[in-house]
């Protein structure tokens, strides 16, 4: 008698493991692991080896490059993400807060794409039909080719698929639905990676661009196994507080375009639209204020100007508080450091709090400067003038170094009628803007 295989599996990354262990050694979550039975290993061996047959390698040169066809979701924002637009057979997962407007984009998206004669099919799993249709009247949604699902069954989702020749799929949301075939609950690593083998399967056998919305975490990430971000072609995150009114959809992952860009959103009373006049909404040129300065930064291949809030205030604890929200804190307090070194500013005594506008986060170094005036400007009460930006990363020797794209970032800063910037080096093009060189921060406090 064949003595029986034993399979265990982590429940957060899917990592298998022939014995069971109380620390995954891969993510590190303690208790994860649950034995598979034999069904499941069989789910497992087909999902991980997509194929069986065997194949040959060729020359690099042999291969012939197929021509990528996109198709216009109707909005612009979106389609700058995903690179142009929706890439048919392709499979995204969009992730976000609760409340943040993932439905309520995708059913407009859905809209839009019905509208222009093609099936659409929208599967829900967590709301009925009725609900969704309320949430249709108020978007203005109807369209006579957008079909509404409510089921949470993989096999049902896939026999509506053969009766009905559809072009784009949604689903609402992949820890809802689950396989009959599989006896672990919804949500869990063997019914994710199967659910998702199955449509990836479909999406590229029958050509139909699938949406999936994903839960996230406390953390921020998608909720369940990351083999789910690994099996899908394009990642997509919503961020942005559910209070306010613009929100953003950043790209994380695209095989098919650029992962840099970002769409901004603006969400009212008719569902989620693409932001106008996306320029000026990120500062206020109105108030001028002690601790506020502007910079430009790249969001992909787009400008944006932003805010950088500073308020330094008196500590009466031992230990001064350094927080920033949407900036880097470790490289704040490599700044606050480089302050009391280099330009003599007793900020040790002082809580420091930093603040980028608009609740976008800074991933780039182009702001150093303009953080660096904001906390002087904040330090010594004096405001700085709205019609000035600060551009340029600043090293741990002092130097304020040059940034890429500084031509394009000057150009947006004039049309938003700004006149003065400071920056490391002069422009590669000739600027209408009066340009001040800050080659060290020493001179930061001499432009002051």
């Amino acid at each position: 008698m064949a003595k029986k295989k034993i399979l265990f599996e982590c429940q957060h990354c899917g990592l298998t493991t022939p014995k069971w262990m109380g620390k995954c050694t891969n993510c590190a979550a303690w208790d994860s692991f649950v034995e598979l039975n034999e069904h499941q290993q069989e789910v497992v061996k087909k999902t991980k080896t997509s194929s069986n047959q065997a194949s040959k390698a060729i020359s690099i040169n042999d291969i012939i490059e197929d021509e990528v066809y996109r198709y216009s979701s109707l909005d612009i924002e979106l389609d700058g993400v995903l690179g142009g637009g929706i890439v048919p057979g392709s499979l995204t997962l969009i992730g976000g807060s609760p409340g943040v407007g993932k439905s309520t984009l995708l059913l407009k998206i859905a809209s839009n794409i019905a509208s222009c004669s093609k099936n659409v099919l929208y599967v829900t799993g967590e709301e009925s039909a009725s609900q969704i249709k309320l949430r249709a009247n108020r978007l203005k949604s109807n369209e006579n080719t957008l079909y509404l699902l409510s089921e949470i069954r993989l096999e049902q989702i896939l026999l509506e698929l053969e009766h009905r020749a559809y072009e784009f799929l949604i689903i609402d949301s992949i820890q809802t639905i689950y396989s009959e075939n599989i006896t672990s609950a919804p949500g869990s690593v063997t019914q994710v990676r199967q659910i998702t083998f199955e449509l990836m399967r479909v999406a590229k056998e029958k050509d139909i661009a699938i949406f999936i919305i994903g839960h996230i975490t406390k953390e921020g990430s998608i909720a369940g196994p990351r083999v789910l971000e690994h099996m899908v072609d394009t990642v997509l995150y919503f961020e942005g507080d559910s209070s306010q009114e613009l929100r953003i959809l950043r790209g994380f992952k695209n095989r098919f375009g650029p992962t840099s860009e970002i769409g901004v959103f603006e969400m009212r009373g008719d569902g989620l639209v693409s932001a106008t006049d996306v320029a000026s909404r990120f500062f206020n040129r109105n108030s001028q204020q002690a601790g506020s300065a502007l910079t430009v930064v790249m969001e992909g291949s787009r400008p944006i100007i932003l805010e950088v809030q500073a308020l330094v205030s008196e500590s009466h604890t031992p230990n001064s508080k350094r927080q920033a929200t949407g900036f880097d804190t470790n490289r704040l307090n490599m700044l606050l450091a480089l302050l009391e070194r280099k330009l003599e500013i007793p900020l040790s005594g002082y809580d420091v709090f930093i603040n980028i506008t608009g609740g976008i986060k800074i991933s780039e170094t182009s702001a150093d400067l303009a953080v660096l005036a904001a906390i002087i400007s904040s330090f010594k009460n004096r405001a700085i003038s709205k019609e000035t930006v600060f551009i340029g990363e600043v090293s741990l020797v002092g130097d304020v170094r040059d940034v890429y794209g500084l031509d394009v970032r000057l150009k947006e800063a004039k049309m938003q009628n700004i006149t003065k910037a400071l920056v490391a080096k002069k422009p590669l093009e000739k600027s209408s803007l009066k340009v001040f060189i800050v080659d060290e921060v020493t001179k930061l406090i001499e432009w002051y």
